[in-house]
Order: structure tokens, then sequence, then C-alpha cells
């Protein structure tokens, strides 16, 4: 089958303090999300958020997965992508759009045909998917890297100098809960998301790509005075559940995607950790 999925079930913060190394990895990394001819999901109950990765070698329809019981996959959802491979199309209901490096399209509740292709099938797209359940529709968007809502954030000297692109966010595109948006570093910047935030009314994914050959990022996350971490690699995730940090540091520049669902469309709501309270 071209379509698989998992399941992962919520934790409280009490019981993630116990967990070793492999225990953490198993429960909020999702190290596998690309795979070439494949459609790959991972449904959280974490505000029933989903996380996927569609690398089409040959086109690939969105196909609904059990958890949802719906006869298509945006029969009650919204979804987000962001292209972090090669050029491409997706066809929703009929209208394609092209898809170009790190352009993102948001796509409204009730499409019922979505189809994924790559321009060239040696060298795919890489199609990172964000979905949440949705109480209404709104119309489909692209949002190229050109159109996002630029913020610049950090500095040099704190190694956190950053560009965060907001892309399917209020201001740009209208949804129901979805968020979305593409942060990258700066030559000589390691920090992402310093100081660092907890946000009780929404859960964050990260997706970390654009890695150079042979570094890593160690993302950090766990109550502000618990935290744990993980170490990840180009093309992995990470859930971040409501009442965890989520940052991370690399031994280079990179960037990430953030993707975020809840109660609210507040892009500033969030609980600030001082540095220095940390532990």
């Amino acid at each position: 089958m071209a379509t698989t999925f998992e399941t992962r079930y919520a934790s409280s913060p009490k019981t993630v303090k116990k967990y070793d190394t492999q225990e953490l990895r198993d429960e909020f990394l999702i190290p596998d999300l690309m795979e070439a001819g494949k459609v790959k999901f991972t449904y959280t109950h974490y505000d029933r958020y989903i996380v996927g990765g569609v690398v089409p070698t040959s086109p690939l329809k969105l196909e609904t997965i059990d958890p949802l019981k719906a006869d298509f996959f945006l029969e009650r959802r919204e979804m987000g992508v962001i292209n972090a491979g090669a050029s491409g199309t997706i066809s929703v209901d009929g209208e394609v759009f092209e898809m170009n490096h790190k352009d993102a399209l948001y796509i409204g509740r009730g499409a019922k045909e979505v189809v994924f292709n790559s321009d060239d099938a040696k060298n795919p797209s890489k199609f990172y998917i964000n979905s949440a359940p949705a109480h209404t529709s709104y119309p489909t968007k692209k949002v190229s890297k050109a159109d996002a809502n630029k913020v610049e954030l950090g500095s040099l000297e704190t190694a956190n100098h950053r560009t965060v692109n907001q892309m399917i966010i209020g201001g740009i595109v209208t949804t129901c809960q979805l968020q979305m948006g593409m942060t990258e570093l700066k030559t000589g910047s390691v920090w992402n998301t310093m100081p660092a935030h907890v946000h009780d009314r929404r859960m964050e994914i990260y997706y970390y790509l654009d890695i150079p050959q042979d570094q890593a990022v160690c993302h950090f996350m766990g109550q502000p005075q618990e935290t744990r971490h993980i170490w990840m690699n180009n093309d992995q995730a990470v859930i971040s559940p409501p009442w965890s940090i989520h940052s991370g540091s690399g031994t280079s520049n990179y960037t990430f995607i953030w993707g975020m669902a809840g109660e609210n469309l507040d892009y500033n709501d969030m609980d600030v950790a001082k540095i220095t309270d940390l532990r």
C-alpha cells in the first residue's frame, strides 16, 4: 500500500519525566517521514493533529485513514502542505497548483480529490503535511515563500539570528485552527525559539530540514524546569505537547517547519520561559 499511518497517544509531563532516551524518541520523534513512493501519516491525540510526508515517484492520491472514520481525508479536516523537496504539483479537485521548493498550500475542508506529483521522479518533491480538524470550509490557497510574512528575530551575537516565514497564518490565509510556517537560521546561528516558551492552548510539531551532511540538531522539550532532549536529523519531525517547550540547537545552521493547532489563532499566545530559569 502507498499509504501507511501510525497513532501516537498523549502523555502527561509526570509520566515523561521517567522516560529513558529510547522511550522519549519512541513517544515524540517521527524519524522516517519521507519515503520514496509513499504517503506516511502519524495521527497524534494532541488536538487530533496529523503530520505526514508524501514523496511521489508517480502520482499519489490522498486517501483517508481508519482513525478518521471518514469517506475522504478532508471530509472534516483542513490541511497545510509545504514542499521540502524538488518542484512538483498538487491537484485539488482538478485545480493544479505548481509547487516549487518551500512553497506552501492550504487546502480547506471538503476537498475530495487531492493528488501529489513530482516534476522529476528521480528528484522528487517532498510534500510535508499538517492537518487538523475543521469546523467549516475555507478556500484553498497557495502561498509561495515570497508571499510569506517575514519576521527577523535574534542576532548573531546570541547565535539565534533567524527569519520566520509566516505562511499559513491569519492575514495571509484564513483557516479554522491550523497555522504553519518556516524558520530559516542565518549562517553562524544555531538556536531556534530561544527564549523558549510553552503555549498551553495549542500543540506544535517541528520538522527539521536543510541540516548539512554529518551535522545534527538537538531538540529540547519538556516542562521549563524539567527539560529533555532528542537528537534529530534531516526530514525528521518531533511532537511538542502543550505543556512542553520546543527549541533546538544545531551543530550548524538549518531550517525547520513549524505547525500548530488548538484553542486559538493568536500566534503570539505563549508563555515565555526565561533562559536563566530553564532546568
